[in-house]
C-alpha cells in the first residue's frame, strides 16, 4: 500500500500529515510506529490524520502518537492542521472548526503565517484531567523515586504535570518525565512539563510527552503551563513561552476563559511510503 504523506513542524515538535479525506486510511499500530520510526520510518513526534468531520464542523483531526497510541489533543498539531487544509485547497477559511477527541477547536491562520488556536478552558477538576485526588488544589505531592515532587494538574484536552523548576536546562525531564508519564495517579498517563519562571511575561519549558517522551516543543504543554503558573500567581495573562524549538504566545484571562495559542506551522517536505 502506497500512502503518500507530508512532513511538518511546528517548533521542531514534528509530524507526519495524511490526508483521509481523499485516501483511505486504516492503520493498524504497528504500521504507525513503523511511520514514526526516526530509522526505519519517515520519523516523527505524532502522526495527524485529517478527516470529513462527523458534526457540524469543517474536519475531524485524529492524533497518534509514536507509539501508536490515540490521543486526545495536540496543540502545535492543530496549528500544522490548518496550515496544511489551506495549503491543500481543502478550505479557503482562515478560521476553521476542528472536531477532535476531546471537543472543538478553532484555528485560525494568521496574515503573517502564525496560527493562533482557541485551545478552550484548562481543567483543574481532578477527575476531568484524569488525575486520583480528593479535591481540587492548585498542587499536589507525588512520591517519584522515592522522593516527594510537587506538581499541578490539568487538563488541556489531555492530562498535564507541570513541575516549576529554578533551571529547565539542569532539570531531570528524561528521567523524572518517564516516571511522571507512568505514575499510578494518572490513569490514562500524563504529559509532564518542567517550567522554569523567567518573570511574570516569560517562562523556559520542557516537555515529556506521553508515547513520545521529550519533544522540542509541545504547545498543550505551554498552555498548561502558562494556566498553571496564573493559577498560582506566578505569571501575567500574556506569556511567551521559551522551547526548545522556539517560542509561542500564550494568552489566558483566567476562570472560565480559554487559553489561546500563537506560533508558526511549517511543511517541510511531501512524499509518498509504501507501506
Amino acid at each position: 500500500m502506497k500512502l503518500k504523506f507530508t512532513k511538518m513542524q511546528g517548533l521542531g515538535n514534528d509530524f507526519v500529515v495524511l490526508d483521509g479525506i481523499h485516501q483511505a486510511i486504516h492503520l493498524d499500530r504497528q504500521q504507525l510506529r513503523f511511520l514514526a520510526d526516526r530509522h526505519f520510518g519517515i520519523g516523527c513526534d505524532q502522526i495527524l490524520l485529517v478527516e470529513q468531520a462527523e458534526g457540524d464542523a469543517d474536519f475531524r483531526y485524529r492524533i497518534f502518537n509514536a507509539d501508536g497510541s490515540e490521543v486526545e489533543q495536540c496543540g502545535n498539531g492543530a496549528r500544522c492542521f490548518v496550515r496544511y487544509v489551506h495549503d491543500h485547497g481543502l478550505t479557503q477559511k482562515s478560521e476553521i472548526r476542528i472536531e477532535t477527541l476531546s471537543g472543538v477547536i478553532s484555528p485560525k491562520l494568521e496574515i503573517s503565517g502564525n496560527v493562533t488556536v482557541n485551545m478552550g478552558q484548562p481543567v483543574f477538576e481532578p477527575a476531568q484531567i484524569p488525575f486520583i485526588a480528593e479535591h481540587i488544589a492548585p498542587t499536589y505531592q507525588l512520591e517519584i523515586a522515592g522522593q516527594p515532587v510537587t506538581i499541578s494538574a490539568l487538563s488541556m484536552g489531555n492530562p498535564h504535570a507541570v513541575r516549576v523548576v529554578p533551571d529547565v536546562d539542569r532539570a531531570p525531564v528524561e528521567t523524572e518525565g518517564a516516571l511522571l508519564e507512568q505514575h499510578p495517579r494518572f490513569p490514562k498517563k500524563v504529559n509532564a512539563g518542567f517550567m522554569q519562571v523567567v518573570d511574570r511575561t516569560h517562562i523556559k519549558l520542557r516537555v515529556y510527552e506521553r508515547g513520545a517522551g521529550e519533544t522540542l516543543a509541545c504547545g498543550t504543554g505551554a498552555c498548561a503551563a502558562v494556566a498553571a503558573g496564573i493559577n498560582l500567581g506566578l505569571l501575567d495573562p500574556r506569556v511567551t513561552v521559551s522551547t526548545r524549538g522556539g517560542d509561542l504566545a500564550i494568552r489566558w484571562e483566567g476562570k472560565n476563559e480559554p487559553v489561546w495559542m500563537t506560533g508558526p506551522a511549517v511543511t517541510v517536505f511531501e512524499g509518498e511510503i509504501n507501506l
